[in-house]
């Protein structure tokens, strides 16, 4: 399975963008290799509108069924939700740590637009 996570940075230690459309980065995590990989979100950044549309389409696009972010907004949680994606809440961590507090069992998902768990 294949995880997406929001991120600042480029690589797995890098902290958890809680900007889902706007995140530099959205970093997806092979869970049967291992693997990480880093697609540039530069595009959806520089967006006037639609930049969680845009993300949710990337994350789509690369297979992942899963989604770690701080908040999705209602047009890309639409998005993921018809590709099939669910969407975790996470706070201030590491990618690396929010794909271990996932597998965990320790987030919460995101069932609707409204406001991130507490």
């Amino acid at each position: 399975m294949k995880i997406a996570i929001s991120s600042k940075g480029a690589a797995p230690e890098s902290e958890v963008d809680p900007r889902f459309g706007r995140a530099a980065f959205l970093l997806v995590f092979d869970t049967e290799t291992g693997s990480w990989s880093a697609l540039d979100n530069a595009e959806a950044q520089e967006l006037a509108h639609a930049a969680g549309i845009r993300a949710a389409e990337a994350v789509c696009r690369s297979g992942a069924k899963t989604v770690l972010s701080g908040h999705v907004g209602p047009k890309a949680l639409a998005v993921l939700a018809t590709g099939g994606v669910q969407v975790f809440h996470c706070g201030a961590m590491s990618a690396l740590s929010a794909v271990e507090a996932f597998r965990n069992g320790r987030l919460a998902e995101q069932q609707d637009s409204g406001s991130a768990p507490a």
